[in-house]
């Protein structure tokens, strides 16, 4: 069985390469997913429909990590989401808690600005409106 830290790293590395399917695959049947300011999301159907909507939608999703730290079954990361929508980008900083039970994540907690994510969101607006932008 993989470590937490491995299980939370290639949860957002299948997520980055649009397989839903293999990352909810990931994720526990009693999972409770939290973001700042939205409602929590909790069971593998509805966190997998959401993240099976977001592919067929043609969201793109990246992750830069910058830290992963690990304690038991807790993960803690410090990285930049990405969000892309055609032309559109916004990147923005995420502190996301994990827990991990039996190669599950269980707790998926994203601590994030919304001011942060407000601003990069109207730059990303403002630099798909130029021209000559992707």
């Amino acid at each position: 069985m993989s470590s937490p830290a491995q299980v939370v790293r290639d949860l957002m590395s299948l997520l980055a390469d649009g397989d839903s399917d293999a990352a909810i695959a990931l994720l526990g049947e009693d999972v409770e997913w939290r973001n700042t300011g939205l409602p929590t999301v909790r069971g593998r159907d509805r966190v997998g429909g959401l993240l099976r909507d977001m592919v067929k939608r043609g969201i793109g999703f990246e992750v830069r990590m910058h830290h992963l730290a690990a304690d038991g079954d807790i993960v803690l990361t410090d990285r930049t989401d990405v969000l892309r929508y055609g032309r559109f980008e916004t990147a923005f900083w995420v502190c996301g808690t994990f827990q991990v039970r039996d190669g599950q994540v269980v707790l998926w907690d994203d601590h994030y600005s919304e001011a942060n994510f407000l601003a990069a969101s109207l730059k990303g607006a403002a630099q798909a409106l130029l021209p000559g932008r992707r």
